[in-house]
């Protein structure tokens, strides 16, 4: 017993639909592939060596870190917290470049390192998660624009600089000594807390300044050099998460508070990456854009098997009247004239797949019927669509005709 193969439906797709269906999903990968890489390419530079004194791109500050050895001072660069306590003392300015990306217990360790040597350290940018515990008795205010501001206090830097882009986070202090200079919405992004005993801090709400690209701009370059070179040692501090420091200190300070009891103002938002919006926005588009891609394009025909026996011509009358009441005419027509093709074809000799060229079936028909009327011939089997009902049953009448001569010939 030979067994049968079952046909494939029209649901069983080809390799060849396959790769039609999937081109278009794939070629918009590869260009959103290739666009993120471009675009990554051509933006690199705006992210490697932030703050780094041996950086000369726009967002690098090696151009402050080239001025001051100019002016014979030494300048290190540490990533490390051992590193930098080492190194505080009172002939040192330690610069913190970013002291919010420090643990709370790297806060506390750096704070009791550089209290009591005489130095000074520089804060840039400390917001509420450092700076309750880097200058305890200060708190950080909301941040604001970068814009030129006049100093308005009488620091000696700041007066000798004049006007600066000065903004970011603003401060207020509890304790006294507290210099406050360039006020921004009535609190000042420049704040230098003077101990003469122990040295002294300085907190930067903004680290513009120091960009190689802003440090001509105004009087950036006369106070970023004045605040970093009042000693002859310069301790470039680059926090980095591969700090051995880092390890095993999340569990430290959880109460949710700074260093001196105030509640961490840091919200959920705050501490989400920057352009994390745009990201989803366009997340949502390319979704919207995908869901409407796939739902405007129509599914291949589904072959089923009818639950029950369905004898041809009632199925014939239903299509026949789905097509009257959609007024189809053209279309029952080509069915008519195709289905009488394909019967002729073989009683005059013509091969099936001539069967429904003109230039083989209409001489091969005329031979057989005797009759040399080929135009009326071309209008019955490849004519116009009927204009009206009758004209289509018209048709039908004269395509039976016409099979019946040829059998009978």
């Amino acid at each position: 017993m030979t067994a049968t193969a079952t046909p494939s439906t029209s649901a069983s797709l080809t390799p060849r639909q396959v790769w039609t269906r999937a081109r278009g999903l794939l070629l918009a990968v590869l260009v959103l592939v290739a666009a993120g890489i471009a675009l990554a390419a051509t933006r690199s530079g705006d992210q490697h060596g932030r703050l780094d004194p041996r950086s000369a791109d726009r967002y690098g500050s090696r151009a402050v870190a080239e001025l001051l050895k100019d002016r014979g001072i030494s300048v290190r660069v540490v990533t490390t917290l051992r590193a930098a306590a080492s190194a505080a003392g009172s002939d040192t300015t330690l610069l913190v470049a970013a002291p919010n990306l420090l643990t709370p217990s790297q806060q506390d360790a750096l704070h009791a390192a550089t209290t009591g040597t005489g130095g000074r350290t520089v804060l840039l940018a400390a917001g509420p998660p450092s700076v309750g515990a880097l200058a305890p008795g200060v708190r950080a205010q909301s941040s604001v624009p970068v814009s030129t501001r006049a100093p308005q206090c009488s620091l000696t830097a700041a007066r000798q600089a004049g006007k600066a882009e000065t903004g970011g986070f603003r401060y207020t202090s509890t304790g006294a000594g507290a210099l406050a200079c360039y006020p921004a919405d009535g609190l000042p992004s420049l704040l230098m807390l003077e101990q003469p005993a122990s040295g002294d801090t300085v907190l930067l709400g903004f680290p513009d300044l120091l960009y190689n690209d802003r440090l001509d701009n105004e009087g950036n370059a006369s106070l970023a050099l004045q605040l970093l070179g009042s000693r002859p040692h310069l301790v470039w501090y680059l926090p980095s998460l591969s700090d051995p420091s880092a390890a095993g200190s999340s569990g430290d300070n959880d109460s949710g508070t700074d260093g001196d009891g105030a509640e961490d103002e840091s919200s959920f938002i705050d501490l989400m990456p920057s352009g994390w919006l745009w990201g989803t926005l366009q997340l949502a588009l390319a979704a919207v854009l995908a869901a409407i891609w796939r739902a405007r394009r129509l599914g291949p025909v589904v072959a089923e098997r009818l639950p029950v026996a369905i004898r041809a011509s009632e199925s014939t009358e239903g299509r026949a009247r789905l097509q009257r009441r959609a007024k189809a005419r053209d279309r029952a027509a080509t069915s008519l004239r195709h289905a009488t093709r394909t019967r002729l074809a073989p009683l005059v000799g013509v091969s099936p797949r001539d069967a429904h060229t003109p230039a083989t079936l209409l001489p091969a028909v005329s031979v057989r019927r005797g009759a040399a009327d080929d135009t009326r011939l071309h209008e019955l089997l490849f004519g116009s669509a009927p204009s009206d009902d009758a004209a289509l049953v018209l048709l039908a009448e004269q395509l039976d005709t016409l099979e019946r001569e040829v059998r009978t010939s």
